[in-house]
């Protein structure tokens, strides 16, 4: 069942007590992480291999970002097979998400992917890229997996959220982090800042860069799905509040906004109190298109998805620099 991040996570470095009581964990998580990375020997597949990562548990923008990356190489002449576990999914794999395939089966993100790129699901790293390989990727494109050991990248992107950052820069669980920031960029040949940047995000970044490059994109709303009138919205995703106030910029009248668990799927109760809230409020309900990606057909009625696309400030730059590692 997906959980929320808990709310310490989002604090000032150094200022929550019970991230001070479980850091002692986190190092002993993160010391496992780089012994798997270090010690298991990763699978050699025919074929170049592009891993799109993070060193957060989520909310980063990594899957928009991936379905942009993936139609850029397109461009270029390339044909990239997106390669992903589809996390909340209960198959296996490796196989190709169908246009008919449910979010239960393969997860939300690869439903929303598919819709314009061939994308395979595997548990298995390994296996699903030589699924890919097998059906004709060039490259495979690796949606998250910075951290899993099992296949050998050619090229990987370290994706950091410009305005959360890490959060309280713990490591898991006593932070958001899967590892310690300065392990997964050394193992990294860019950075792409999401989102809003500050100064303070300029000056935090180049020590952690090393000298590598750093690319900068953000998450365009488009305005042109947003109903008129007043709107209740509803999201469950990784950082909730970023499409609240995506919301409130393209100056949509919100009544009301409401967050669930990231990858949560909505029960009848749910879909009955947000409908009765709209009703109340005489708006209309808007969510994003991951969250309507976790709908069943039969709901989808008075429900209006938001999409969006990724902004890249230096494309080409980003291309070339992929090219010349592939």
């Amino acid at each position: 069942m997906p959980l929320s991040a808990p709310s310490f996570w989002s604090k000032k470095p150094g200022t929550s007590l019970r991230a001070k009581l479980l850091s002692p964990l986190g190092s002993a998580y993160h010391r496992e992480v780089q012994r798997r990375l270090e010690t298991r020997q990763p699978a050699e597949i025919d074929c170049p291999v592009v891993c799109v990562g993070n060193a957060t548990m989520g909310g980063v923008g990594k899957t928009p970002f991936v379905a942009w990356l993936n139609e850029e190489l397109i461009k270029t002449g390339r044909s990239p097979i997106i390669l992903t576990r589809g996390y909340g999914g209960r198959e296996e794999g490796p196989l190709v998400v169908a246009d008919t395939a449910r979010a239960e089966d393969v997860g939300d993100e690869p439903l929303l992917l598919a819709r314009n790129a061939m994308v395979v699901v595997a548990k298995d790293r390994a296996a699903g890229a030589r699924f890919a390989a097998e059906a004709g990727a060039d490259p495979i494109l690796m949606d998250d997996g910075l951290q899993n050991p099992s296949l050998r990248k050619d090229c990987s992107l370290l994706l950091i959220d410009g305005e959360a950052w890490f959060g309280n820069e713990e490591v898991f669980p006593a932070g958001p982090l899967r590892e310690k920031p300065e392990a997964a960029a050394a193992r990294c040949d860019a950075i792409v800042l999401i989102g809003e940047t500050s100064d303070r995000t300029e000056e935090r970044v180049k020590p952690l860069a090393q000298g590598k490059p750093v690319f900068r994109a953000r998450f365009e709303m488009d305005e042109a799905d947003l109903p008129s009138g007043p709107v209740v919205a509803f999201c469950g995703i990784g950082r909730p509040e970023r499409f609240e106030r995506s919301l409130c910029d393209a100056g949509v009248n919100l009544s009301e906004f409401v967050a669930f668990p990231d990858h949560h799927f909505l029960s009848e109760r749910d879909l009955r109190s947000l409908r009765r809230t709209a009703e109340a409020a005489n708006a209309m309900l808007v969510t994003t298109q991951k969250d309507f990606a976790r709908l069943r057909t039969e709901d989808h009625e008075g429900i209006t998805p938001v999409g969006g696309t990724i902004s890249v400030a230096e494309p080409a730059e980003l291309l070339r620099l992929i090219e010349e590692k592939l």
